[in-house]
């Protein structure tokens, strides 16, 4: 959807040049029109394995995140050896 809208944004509603409402209804209308005829599907290019791998590799970045708080929230000291003993 994200595509679309970009699209109608760069070419239907800039120039922001309207004088009503009725003129920016017309232009969508027309450009409705003539991208209906000459539409063609999207290729995309980021498969169900590029998600797949991403998902992975935000899970891993969260779980690290988790583990580094867990060890800052830690309050307790390490043991130090007495010299003297």
């Amino acid at each position: 959807m994200e595509i679309f809208f970009s699209i109608v944004q760069r070419k239907v509603v800039s120039p922001n040049d309207f004088t009503g409402l009725d003129q920016v209804e017309d232009r969508l209308i027309a450009f409705e029109r003539r991208y209906n005829e000459t539409a063609r599907p999207f290729r995309w290019k980021f498969t169900p394995a590029d998600l797949a791998d991403l998902l992975a590799r935000i899970e891993r970045h969260e779980q690290k995140e988790r583990n580094s708080q867990q060890h800052d929230d830690c309050d307790h000291q390490p043991a130090v050896l007495d010299a003297a003993a």
